[in-house]
């Protein structure tokens, strides 16, 4: 069973920065000084957990030009279980009813970049690099 909610709660927040640390830093290679920012404490993040197991994460966060979704993880050994799209599917319903009519948008990897299609994204630009990981920025069709 999936569930997915606001990290809220001190223990849900290092949950969440607990599995963004294991794919992003240590998976990924990603400097820890990146991945940790100046947003942490105004973001609203989310914690998934699978069978009561925390394995998923994600924030969002509202930007200049609309709302950025951002941090999604995915412990590897809980992928292809639809935990992803349920984490998108709830961070998308919080941002529509918190901020209506606002843009949102992402800079996804690579290798993330159909998931997010399938999920009524679509690409905007040429592919860039963060952190040596292509990118695509995206924003939310519906």
């Amino acid at each position: 069973m999936i569930e997915v909610r606001r990290a809220t709660t001190a223990q849900d927040q290092q949950e969440a920065f607990g599995i963004r640390e294991k794919v992003f830093v240590q998976e990924q290679q990603v400097p820890r000084e990146a991945e940790y920012d100046e947003h942490e404490p105004t973001a609203s993040h989310y914690l998934a957990a699978f069978n009561g197991v925390p394995c998923g994460a994600a924030r969002w966060r509202k930007t200049e030009v609309g709302v950025k979704l951002e941090r999604f993880a995915v412990l590897p050994e809980f992928r292809n279980k639809s935990i992803g799209g349920e984490v998108l599917r709830l961070v998308l319903q919080h941002v529509q009813s918190e901020q209506p009519g606002q843009k949102i948008y992402l800079h996804a990897q690579l290798p993330a970049v159909n998931f997010y299609k399938r999920h009524g994204f679509v690409t905007e630009g040429d592919m860039f690099t963060e952190c040596d990981i292509q990118h695509y920025k995206m924003y939310y069709k519906g």
